[in-house]
């Protein structure tokens, strides 16, 4: 039996992806082909797009009606302690499937909408972050000189902002959903424009970028046709990541206080609000809780499967065997039988046949060449 080494891409599972197929396939259908064959990212998207059509059907979302009877502001009246009256089996979602709160207030409502104002506020954070970072990133790694001092320092300065602090300061202060958000995203750029100004810094130099100045493209054409591009795996995997990251923030400054204020909620409030019931009713922390953790879960198991499908540096190398014809498995013997036991001759694999060596040196030249290719 012969080993060959065989180059696979970051498939999840180090399952070999052969070159004939995805031979005549552009780099999207890849990367969707390679996505999609990640099993945790695929179930994450379902499961996030579960916990976003629930939040938004349930209670519905500004003019639009949802199906549930009670509203996160109404206050019913405290039936049975307020326990959650949801049963799996048979399936039964009650009154209060999530119980109420100490006046009265539908947990199931006051959830999603929790949960609606934690997206929200998920989105806006790394749709501005990562287009504030992206812009910043470019510019710097592209122009260099002067241009990437000036903008590297001004990242520097914003690095040393207390987020959390002045994103209570403004929470407080405006008492306003967007604002808070509008904030923690121009202050969560810096670690994007970073990664996306190594990128450009690399991506410049490419032979690309030379044929695109030769052909008289602009710098505004190079940077968004050319090298952009290019550098979207790093963009859309650590969009997720600070996705995932606005939704804990939300939720510590949420439960200090200092978050989402009255007459809104979140998530994060919601445990805040709760906590002096924790012992006598743990329902309350259960589905905040619960939906917080779901939430950042899906997020980076799909930045997870990005990252692998985008980035063609993740290479798995896997061990084939390949199974030897008679006559090639003859000649190997015969090779062995006459070739002394101190490894004079060492083998070569060229598609399956083992063929001797004329050189002792050469078999530590093929085993280094074995050595590079791993």
């Amino acid at each position: 039996m012969t080993t060959l080494l065989e180059n696979t891409a970051g498939v999840p599972g180090g399952t070999p992806e052969a070159p004939e197929q995805v031979k005549g396939l552009s780099q999207g259908q890849i990367v969707r082909r390679r996505f999609f064959g990640h099993r945790a990212a695929v179930i994450s998207i379902v499961v996030l797009a579960l916990v976003v059509v629930l939040s938004i059907s349930a209670i519905g979302l500004g003019p639009i009606p949802g199906w549930w009877k009670y509203s996160y502001t109404q206050t019913p009246t405290l039936m049975d302690g307020g326990r959650p009256t949801l049963q799996l089996w048979p399936f039964s979602l009650g009154e209060h499937p999530f119980g109420q709160d100490r006046v009265g207030r539908d947990m199931f409502a006051m959830t999603m909408r929790g949960a609606q104002i934690s997206l929200f506020i998920m989105l806006l954070v790394g749709s501005l972050a990562a287009l504030v970072g992206v812009l910043i990133g470019a510019t710097s790694g592209f122009f260099r000189g002067k241009v990437e001092a000036v903008l590297m320092r001004f990242t520097d300065m914003i690095i040393i902002i207390p987020a959390l602090i002045a994103a209570s300061v403004v929470a407080r202060s405006a008492s306003s959903v967007v604002l808070l958000a509008v904030f923690l995203g121009l202050v969560s750029w810096t670690g994007m424009a970073r990664l996306v100004r190594g990128d450009f810094l690399t991506l410049r130099e490419r032979e690309f970028v030379d044929a695109a100045r030769l052909a008289g493209a602009s710098n505004s054409r190079i940077i968004f046709r050319h090298i952009l591009p290019n550098a979207v795996g790093v963009i859309t995997v650590n969009t997720t990541l600070l996705m995932s990251a606005a939704i804990l923030t939300e939720t510590a400054l949420s439960y200090v206080g200092l978050g989402v204020q009255n007459p809104d909620t979140s998530l994060g409030k919601l445990i805040s609000d709760n906590q002096a019931a924790f012992s006598t009713r743990p329902w309350l922390f259960w589905w905040p809780g619960l939906f917080i953790v779901v939430i950042c879960l899906t997020i980076n198991f799909i930045g997870d499967g990005l990252r692998d499908a985008f980035d063609p540096r993740q290479k798995k190398i896997v061990l084939r065997r390949v199974k030897e014809s008679p006559a090639s498995a003859e000649l190997r013997q015969s090779v062995d039988a006459r070739v002394p036991a101190t490894g004079a001759v060492s083998p070569a694999v060229s598609g399956g046949v083992v063929e001797p060596l004329d050189d002792p040196k050469d078999a530590g030249e093929g085993n280094d060449d074995v050595d590079g290719r791993r």
